[in-house]
């Protein structure tokens, strides 16, 4: 199936657009007005190690710049990213974030796996799952015992680990709320792959420990209420939306859509 997907940029538009215009998709997405902003230059011209098409690659860095690299916008920034659903593409999208944020900054970006009923970012990058974030959670020792290093001196994996007794509990332990900060005070920048939304509170909880969630939608799949009423659960726990895609889209965008992107 197709990995087309498309950043979506106004929130305050998107009932009228999608009512109006893809009611037969049954898919939403909703994110804050994107600001404007120069593109920064590349630290260092290197070849991104995970495949992307033309078109992947130029949306991955549309919503990686309007996420992390907009003016004034401080290092040690958190943010998770999450699926509506199961099969939405979330963690690819996640570990292509994180590449290309490393291949954009001088600063350490640290992309941590979970997705603890589920785990594949250490299958997006091609590296073993152990010794990571279940492992972290059981011990007092510093994070950066259980990061991998990665196909960039600035890019490290905090896998999901070992699986033990109880792991799906983990997320909402005090361990889990002192790793987050800790995270960041080692890393410039965590994203965080979690599980869907649908699955259980565990993206909820971890936004609330975060700058904001990305949420990915699966074209012809995620359904409109659906996704409406998942803002409105991430709103009503203080946790921003900073942005969505709609993933897996087969079907071109209109015409008059794009002229209100």
């Amino acid at each position: 199936m197709s990995r087309n997907f498309e950043l979506m940029q106004n929130l305050g538009k998107e009932r009228e657009m999608f009512e109006a215009a893809a009611e037969a998709e049954a898919s939403t997405v909703v994110a804050e007005p994107a600001p404007k902003f120069a593109p920064p230059a590349p630290v260092e011209i290197q070849p991104l190690q995970l495949q992307m098409e033309d078109g992947q690659r130029d949306e991955v860095f549309k919503l990686v710049q309007r996420v992390f690299l907009v003016p004034g916008a401080a290092r040690g920034r958190v943010v998770v990213v999450s699926g509506m659903e199961s099969g939405t593409g979330a963690s690819w999208i996640c570990a292509r974030m994180a590449e290309v944020l490393a291949s954009q900054v001088s600063g350490s970006v640290c992309v941590v796996d979970a997705n603890l009923r589920a785990p594949g970012l250490h299958r997006e990058f091609g590296v073993p799952n152990h010794y990571g974030l279940t492992d972290a959670l059981q011990v007092s020792d510093p994070i950066r015992r259980f990061v991998t290093s990665l196909s960039r001196p600035n890019l490290w994996l905090l896998s999901c680990g070992a699986e033990v007794e109880g792991m799906q509990t983990m997320l909402g332990s005090d361990r889990m709320r002192a790793i987050l900060p800790e995270l960041q005070r080692e890393f410039d920048y965590v994203l965080v792959d979690a599980p869907p939304m649908d699955a259980s509170d565990d993206s909820v909880i971890l936004g609330r420990g975060a700058e904001g969630i990305v949420l990915v939608l699966k074209a012809h799949s995620s359904r409109r209420e659906s996704a409406r009423k998942a803002v409105r659960d991430l709103e009503n726990a203080s946790v921003r939306v900073l942005g969505a895609v709609l993933n897996r889209r087969t079907f071109p965008v209109p015409e008059s859509i794009w002229r209100k992107l």
